[in-house]
């Protein structure tokens, strides 16, 4: 099916989140560059089938990497297949393979397909495949699929399967509606509203400090507490190193490269005005000329003007610019003193709208100014090329079975020991990644070689021995132990207190007559009070009016008192718009329950067969 732009035909709106998959999964595809759209070898296209429906092999292995992709982007850092695995996520995108295709069989079995225009009308409506003038552009679509193995039968085909679906998933949970019932009773457990008084107890309070402790104590302390006072487990690690922050300082240079420097790199140093620039292209110079006329008129503002043409300011934001940067358009917009807009004038683009949002004053630098900064940095280079000239001799060192020791006093390298605990802040030589890396992997009996540094160092590793966890001992760690048995003895002597006034104030006592109160009127349950242990809420709405409490957490002790509590409001807009929450939130929960026994309904009477070798062989290609 050719698919061209289509503008004279209303277009049929399906479920905008199953289409958006589609967008969100062509740009997985480009970012993945075409990962696991080709078969896997073998012969091997599904890993199973639902009824007659396969499970294609290629849906579960992007669903399967862009799950992978999206944990690592949460914990900063790649995840191994192994620890996918942990987490369950294989299991979880099956599943969901499985729901999809068990409605894909299904919407096949009754007959619910899409027709070539509304197949036509999604595919160009996606941003995927616009050009530079924001509308479909068949180049684009073209290359866009053929970047990612994808023929446009075969894409087309994927949306045809996902607007069917979401015919049929429709038909499941539409019309569900939540019992009034529970909305109600949410309704008033959720907006109910408490007040109450707050004395926070410090040091201050108590009868008299407390007192200094004993040996005798810390040593119950430490002993009763002795997993905060244990090394972890570590690696006892002899290594040499030669570093270029080391040998920089015995390396020289003549002025004259300091010049030729300065020269070569005057464009940092002689840094012209520049401007914050948004350029904004229309198709025609008649369309720009009209958008300026609006502009100037206040009929619009120059985001809605970008919402107009379907982009976003990051669209046409084009960052800090010099006036040569522009072209054509560069002296319209550098004759603007002050933010605002300028053109239309011509851009390589076509007609544009320049919004200049801000002024950058020129930069200066003189090779005086420089000249510190410049000297360290080819001394540094000097000193890395110097390490880089004797990798062969210090290999050869090693290679020749000397020692560390040895290899340290004959090539003039830093020799040094270090418990490496891979768990410690990185700080000295473990603040090098490459160091990190290969201690971590570093075993018993591994010989020394030389590793390279990404900054330009040179390090051998020996491994002495495999430190157990050790307790730190008492007086090393004494500091430690002392803040932590105060921490503790000043928490029971304040919970003491507290006890002592809640008595009191059980018996007709004041409150404030302890302390200064701080009185909040009232808080819902998804409240927040600063500086308190979040069991402050909870507590509070388990408590009968006019109660006192105690409240104690981490650095906090003090006593609550329940003032009053204000049933939830029923009317009003703020009322209506928590149980039209309420509402939708428990719709939706009903929907999403027949939806999930629907879909466990047409997978069981359908059949489920996987191929576990199938399927083993995407999971060796996530590894």
């Amino acid at each position: 099916m050719a698919i061209e732009p289509t503008t004279d035909q209303p277009r049929k709106k399906i479920k905008a989140s199953n289409i958006f998959v589609w967008i969100i999964l062509v740009l997985v595809m480009i970012g993945l560059g075409g990962f696991g759209v080709t078969n896997f070898g073998g012969g091997l296209t599904s890993i199973g089938k639902v009824g007659d429906r396969d499970i294609e092999m290629n849906d579960y292995a992007r669903a399967l990497r862009q799950e992978m992709d999206a944990i690592s982007a949460q914990f900063g850092q790649p995840i191994t297949f192994a620890q996918a695995q942990a987490f369950g996520l294989d299991r979880q995108v099956l599943q969901n393979v499985i729901t999809r295709t068990a409605l894909d069989n299904e919407a096949d079995r009754i007959g619910i397909s899409a027709g070539d225009a509304t197949v036509a009308d999604e595919v160009t409506a996606m941003r995927a495949f616009q050009g530079t003038a924001g509308i479909f552009d068949r180049e684009t679509y073209r290359f866009t699929l053929e970047r990612n193995n994808l023929t446009e039968a075969q894409f087309e085909a994927g949306i045809r399967s996902d607007v069917a679906r979401s015919i049929l998933q429709g038909a499941i949970v539409g019309g569900f509606t939540a019992p009034q019932a529970v909305v109600d009773r949410l309704s008033s457990w959720a907006g109910e509203r408490r007040g109450f008084s707050l004395l926070p107890l410090t040091e201050a309070d108590l009868p008299a400090p407390v007192a200094a402790p004993t040996d005798a104590d810390l040593q119950a302390f430490y002993d009763a507490n002795i997993d905060r006072f244990t090394r972890p487990e570590a690696k006892r690690i002899t290594y040499v190193s030669l570093l270029p922050e080391s040998l920089a300082p015995t390396m020289e240079v003549d002025e004259q490269a300091l010049r030729d420097l300065y020269d070569a790199r005057i464009d940092e140093f002689m840094i012209p005005e520049k401007r914050l620039v948004e350029r904004l292209v229309y198709p025609t110079d008649a369309e720009a000329q009209a958008a300026k006329a609006r502009l100037d008129s206040g009929e619009v503002t120059f985001d809605a003007l970008v919402a107009e043409r379907g982009l976003t300011l990051d669209d046409i934001d084009l960052g800090d610019v010099a006036q040569s940067d522009l072209g054509p358009a560069g002296e319209a917009v550098f004759a603007l003193t002050e933010p605002g807009v300028a053109g239309p004038v011509q851009s390589d683009l076509g007609p544009a709208l320049f919004r200049m949002n801000a002024v950058l004053a020129a930069q200066e630098t003189t090779f005086e100014e420089a000249q510190e900064s410049l000297g360290a940095e080819l001394r540094t280079d000097a000193a890395r090329r110097a390490i880089g000239a004797r990798i062969d001799e210090i290999d050869d060192l090693l290679a020749s079975g000397a020692e560390l020791e040895e290899v340290a006093q004959d090539a003039g390298m830093d020799l040094a020991t270090i418990d490496y605990i891979a768990t410690e802040i990185p700080e000295g030589i473990t603040a090098y990644p490459d160091f990190r890396e290969a201690a971590d992997v570093l075993a018993e009996g591994d010989f020394p070689e030389v590793i390279q540094l990404d900054e330009g160092g040179l390090v051998a590793l020996r491994l002495d021995e495999i430190v157990p966890p050790t307790p730190i001992p008492l007086e090393e760690a004494r500091e430690d132990v002392v803040a932590g048995w105060q921490a503790e003895a000043t928490a029971k002597a304040l919970a003491d207190r507290a006890a002592a006034i809640k008595t009191e104030v059980d018996g007709g006592a004041a409150l404030g007559g302890f302390g200064i109160v701080s009185v909040t009127r009232e808080i819902t349950r998804d409240g927040f009070v600063e500086g308190t242990p979040s069991t402050l809420l909870p507590t509070l709405f388990a408590m009968a009016e006019g109660e006192v409490q105690l409240i104690q957490g981490e650095g906090f002790t003090g006593l609550v008192r329940l003032d009053n509590i204000q049933a939830a409001e029923t009317e009003g807009e703020e009322a209506a718009a928590l149980r039209d929450t309420i509402e939708l939130r428990a719709r939706q929960a009903l929907a999403q329950d027949a939806f999930t026994l629907f879909t466990n309904a047409l997978s069981n009477e359908a059949g489920i067969q996987i191929d576990q070798t199938a399927l083993n062989a995407v999971h060796a290609q996530m590894n």
